[in-house]
Formats: C-alpha cells, structure tokens, sequence
C-alpha cells in the first residue's frame, strides 16, 4: 500500500506553490521576498503548520477565504490568522469535529481510516483571528495581494488578486459548480451583484484563475460565465437538475456529465435554492 501523506504540494510559479490537502482540498502558499502568505488551511487533518514551515523559511501569514470545514479547520495551528468575521459563526459550526469527521469519511472514503485520532487540530475560537476584509492589501516583498469581494458561497468569502502574478484566485466564490444554496449562502441576486464588481474591480488585471478544487486552474473567463448563469436562472433558462446534499435539496442551474462539466459545454455552473432567486 502507497504511504499514507496528508499533504502534497507542486510549485506552479516562481512565487506560489499549491498544496493538496487529504479531502482534495487545494491551499496555496504566495512567498514574497519580505514574508509568504497561506491561503486557507484544509480540514485541520494532519501537521499542515508543519508542512509549511518545510517549503518556506519565511515568515508568512495566513488568509482564510471562508469559514468552512474544508478551507479553516486548520487555522488554529497558526499564529497571524485573517478570516473576514461574516464567517465567525460558519467558522464555529464547522469546528465541531463531528463535522470535521464527517466531511473527511465522506470526501477520503477508505484513506479515512489512516488518519488518527491524534492527528486532528484541537478545536479553537476564531476569537484570535484579525480580520479581513474586501480592500485590504497585503504587500509581501515583489507581490502583492489584494483583498476583494466575493460573498455569496458563504457571506464572509474573499477572493485574491495576485496582482504581479496577474492571477484571481477565487476559491469557492465561483467556479464550475458553485455552492449557494444552504442556510449561509447569499441570495443568487446579491451574489450576481457581487460578481458584477469583482468582475469591474479587476477587469484587464489578470490572466490565470485558481480555484480551490479539483486541478485547481480555471480559465479567465470564469466570472463572466457563472454571471451568465445567474441571468439564465432570473430568465427561466436554467436546466433545474435537483441535488440533494446532506439532507439540503437545491438545484443544480446547468446540466451536467459524470464528470461535473455541463452538457452544453459551458464554463460556470450554480447549485442553487430556488426561495432565495430574489434575495
């Protein structure tokens, strides 16, 4: 049997390296010449902490894109942590390590009986989080990051300009099958809002997009595409696929293949709840 590791990483450009978690979550490490910045922190399964101290000698801070189980459980292992505190109360749900659990037996099937018990980060507050928040700047010495708008998947999601690597990194705030359907989420028409002025805020200032699943590229065209998706929706174009996700029934707004990708060859899709269209 292959070794059991909970992290991989592949270095993508001379300044960031992406980091595979266990759950197929993707964090990213951005090293500057002064100091590095963590983006997300996995399901706090295994010594991610120590994990990044061995691929930089920097020292780095560490962003948060959401408060969810597979982007911050790992967030108290570290000192210097942001999350923007919209998500203060996700964050806190998410702790329970009986949701911890259970999302990584769900997403690693078999390879959750390797991980032990001693393994798991303690649970912590985000009472020692700073916050972080669309405007905010980060200047890491030949890169900086910009702190920009995103809420929708949850209501405290950012996303990150890399402005030198002239790269978005949108996370979950909008990709090939985005979440907005559960008790936390924005209403589709506050998020379409929302993407409207990402997209305007970074128009003609990046080529390459990073999401938080999967491969974790996306083309640069992604924004555009799930806005389409959200007018498709409002206009009664949309396919309708019901989903059913933990209990939560929604739907998913273009249908799709095996493989999540939509059967009319579109980039974006929403997975959405019909009562919140308008909100």
């Amino acid at each position: 049997m292959e070794k059991f590791e909970y992290f991989k990483s592949k270095k993508i450009s001379e300044r960031v390296t992406r980091v595979y978690g266990p759950a197929g979550e993707l964090m990213y490490l951005v090293e500057g010449s002064k100091q590095a910045a963590l983006i997300d922190t996995g399901t706090g399964a295994g010594n991610l902490k120590a994990y990044i101290d061995s691929l930089t000698d920097k020292p780095y801070i560490v962003l948060l894109s959401h408060g969810h189980v597979d982007h911050a459980m790992g967030a108290p292992a570290f000192r210097n942590v942001y999350m923007n505190p919209a998500d203060n109360n996700i964050y806190a749900e998410h702790s329970e390590m009986s949701v911890r659990k259970g999302f990584l037996e769900m997403s690693m099937g078999e390879s959750f009986k390797q991980v032990k018990e001693e393994d798991h980060i303690p649970i912590a507050s985000s009472e020692s989080f700073k916050p972080l928040l669309p405007g905010d700047k980060f200047d890491l010495g030949g890169i900086n990051l910009e702190i920009l708008v995103g809420a929708g998947h949850t209501p405290g999601m950012i996303t990150i300009l890399f402005v030198e690597e002239r790269t978005l990194f949108l996370g979950d705030a909008c990709g090939i099958f985005t979440f907005l359907f559960d008790k936390d989420s924005l209403g589709l028409t506050s998020y379409e809002d929302n993407l409207k002025k990402l997209e305007a805020q970074t128009k003609g200032r990046y080529d390459k997009v990073y999401l938080s699943h999967g491969d974790g590229d996306a083309p640069k065209e992604m924004i555009a595409s799930v806005i389409e998706v959200c007018e498709d929706i409002k206009a009664g174009k949309s396919d309708d696929v019901p989903f059913n996700f933990l209990g939560e029934v929604a739907y998913i707004a273009k249908a799709i293949d095996p493989t999540m990708k939509r059967t009319d060859g579109g980039l974006g899709n929403i997975v959405y709840n019909k009562d919140k269209v308008n909100l």
